[in-house]
């Protein structure tokens, strides 16, 4: 925290309560310069069957913001880190949206969500930073938004942005962050979800970019969804019991509520019709992020990070930002649910108790049966910092676990498989981490199957990383030239 009335960050200074606010600072503080950097020091060594490139999406204001300011309204900035041959090179570039290139202008006529929505603007009605997930297609990078916005097309290989993704001018609606790609058929697989009807939305985008399916899904009201599971025949949407609250629709503001009601998972065929979609119940609850999904015989099985209260309550010390701090402060457990397509029954199980977030998984196996996945461990302080790494074993719900050295913070990591990987897990997980004390950044590299040895290399970053939010992995042979 500040003292006094004012202080200096990268892209400016924070006067006022934004003083008070922990997500503007510290290992959340956003860098002013897009770096280039090549052939990067390397403390141990990089394995030579380690090639494609390790991307991360996240908040950094290209301004220091003077009105109240929520961390997940930051303009979008991509981190990469690019691996061949036993050397690494990084950069990063400021994904320029439209909203990030009127703000420059000072033509934007849209706030975040601590401000009224503008409904002038119809199916955007907050600023669009692109800043949430970043995913690989037809050989370039989508960078997406939580909120539902236009994706933005940037160069795998540059960074630099290429431009809006319409799909050819067929994009009827907008596309959510957590939208998916197919491995296998390189479909990306989207969904989308408004504060207009129709309330949600999904659709198919071709391996060469054309949307070739549309649908539509009916629910009672706007909901707020943040993720979608993928099989090889299915969608899996949520309807989750986390919705605006009637004051909020009435005065435009972005206040939300615990409804009293059941979550529901929606599954449709991928190429099917809104009202073929089959829904399933469970207990109440509220999930960010899936890890996988896959069908088994007549069920189709997701797993994701089920919310559980997080035990704290809002801490004065932070002022206006005291409720934001709070909700960010994610206490989450793996959970696998069960839906029979046939009997309609939907059976939930607990795979353990450890706080983890933000998962990953080796993205050959995305849409299908897969044994293992990499979550951060969350801090035990009110702020969301990564102060570690499991690797979760779904089948049996045990844990290993790889933690930082203290002050140091870590980003979502990717999985990168080996050149000619034999098995699901003969691969490495990348992570970015900065320590908060001196701000020096690196890249770790961590054999996946000896995940608790901790790093096989370290690469040093001449820049500093702020904690962010997803990432991905694509292989050499996913980015265009």
């Amino acid at each position: 925290m500040a003292d006094g009335n004012a202080r200096r960050i990268e892209t400016g200074e924070l006067t006022g309560l934004n003083l008070l606010n922990p997500y503007i600072q510290g290992i959340y503080e956003p860098v002013a310069k897009e770096v280039t950097a090549l052939d990067l020091k390397v403390i141990g060594e990089l394995p030579k069957d380690l090639h494609g490139a390790y991307y991360r999406n996240g908040p950094n204001p290209v301004h220091a913001p003077q009105a109240l300011h929520h961390w997940f309204d930051g303009d979008g900035m991509l981190h990469a880190i690019y691996f061949e041959n036993g050397k690494a090179e990084y950069r990063n570039r400021y994904i320029r949206s439209d909203d990030f290139k009127a703000e420059l202008a000072g033509t934007l006529d849209a706030g975040g969500v601590l401000f009224p929505a503008n409904r002038a603007r119809e199916n955007k009605v907050y600023k669009d930073t692109a800043n949430t997930d970043v995913i690989i297609h037809n050989g370039q990078l989508m960078a997406l938004w939580y909120i539902s916005g236009t994706p933005v097309r940037v160069n795998s290989r540059t960074l630099e942005t290429i431009g809006n993704e319409t799909f050819g001018g067929k994009l009827p609606r907008n596309v959510s962050a957590h939208s998916k790609v197919d491995p296998d058929t390189g479909e990306f697989v989207f969904f989308d979800y408004s504060l207009y009807e129709p309330w949600m939305t999904f659709g198919t985008v071709s391996p060469t970019n054309e949307l070739v399916h549309f649908g539509k899904v009916d629910l009672p009201g706007p909901r707020l969804p943040h993720d979608m599971g993928l099989t090889k025949n299915y969608i899996v949407l949520h309807d989750l019991p986390v919705i605006f609250s009637e004051s909020g629709m009435r005065n435009s503001m972005w206040q939300i509520k615990v409804a009293d009601q059941p979550a529901r998972f929606g599954v449709v065929p991928r190429r099917g019709r809104g009202d073929e979609i089959k829904w399933f119940e469970t207990d109440s609850c509220y999930i960010y992020h899936v890890i996988n999904t896959w069908e088994e015989g007549d069920e189709v099985v997701m797993t994701a990070c089920m919310m559980t209260p997080n035990g704290f309550a809002p801490n004065p010390e932070y002022g206006p930002y005291a409720a934001m701090v709070n909700i960010l402060a994610l206490h989450a457990v793996p959970v696998e649910w069960r839906m029979n397509m046939r009997t309609g029954e939907c059976k939930k199980r607990v795979l353990d108790d450890r706080i983890g977030e933000f998962p990953v998984v080796n993205l050959d196996y995305a849409a299908k049966k897969s044994r293992w996945s990499y979550h951060v461990a969350m801090s035990s302080d009110q702020l969301q910092k990564f102060k570690g790494l499991f690797k979760y074993d779904l089948q049996t719900g045990d844990a290993k676990e790889y933690m930082f050295e203290p002050g140091l913070f870590g980003s979502e990591p990717a999985y990168a498989p080996r050149i000619n990987a034999k098995s699901e897990d003969d691969g490495y997980v990348i992570v970015f981490a900065t320590n908060e004390n001196t701000g020096v950044s690196e890249c770790q590299v961590i054999d996946a199957q000896n995940f608790e040895a901790g790093p096989i290399a370290r690469v040093q970053i001449p820049a500093r990383v702020p904690a962010g939010f997803h990432g991905t992995w694509a292989r050499g042979d996913q980015m265009a030239g």
